[in-house]
């Protein structure tokens, strides 16, 4: 789900607990948890409403002056319903960090890792990956997404998402700018280099 930064803190803070969106269908589920820009959010519920219902206390509790404000910030057309997701920031780790926190690995960790690496290895449209970038990534922290794809002669976007992959696995972690590997993904390339 996408958070503009501007609701961020609010979010955090706990100031906005609502969003509204128009969609075909839901994108999100009531008691699942979703990364966006404001951290990791929790929707507790989501219901189809009509919009000349939407009240300026609703409005108020989206981040919004008013309902006319909010009406007019609406995307989609008007014959998509409207959905209000009611939401709170998680206050529990996020899993990512604390498994990218790892420093040591059992052998039988370093094989999960690999089995992972190997699986999304033969998915790809492109061949193997996965050890290429978590080199590229350990040799070169801190280097611009963009500078990384072109080293790999792919598009940024595409190479993003590998890179998420390898983050989701706990491997590595978003900087600034680029990434670098996280303790776990040292761990894991200090391993797979000594076997």
């Amino acid at each position: 789900m996408l958070i503009q930064a501007r609701y961020c803190d609010a979010i955090v803070n706990g100031e906005v607990t609502l969003t509204f969106r128009r969609w075909k269908r839901p994108q999100v589920v009531a008691g699942n948890t979703y990364r966006t820009a404001a951290g990791r959010i929790v929707v507790d519920a989501i219901d189809v409403v009509d919009p000349h219902r939407i009240t300026n206390a609703d409005a108020r509790r989206a981040g919004f002056a008013n309902r006319a404000d909010l009406l007019g910030e609406l995307r989609g057309g008007p014959e998509l319903p409207t959905y209000r997701i009611r939401i709170h920031a998680a206050d529990d780790p996020d899993p990512r960090a604390l498994l990218a926190s790892t420093v040591r690995l059992t052998a039988a960790e370093v094989d999960d890792i690999a089995r992972r690496l190997a699986r999304l290895d033969r998915a790809s449209s492109h061949g193997a990956w996965t050890a290429a970038v978590l080199r590229t990534i350990a040799e070169r922290p801190a280097v611009r997404a963009a500078d990384l794809a072109a080293t790999f002669g792919r598009e940024t976007q595409p190479f993003k998402l590998d890179v998420r992959k390898l983050k989701n696995l706990g491997l590595t972690l978003s900087l600034e700018v680029g990434y670098r590997l996280s303790p776990r993904g040292e761990a894991y390339l200090a391993a797979a280099q000594a076997l």
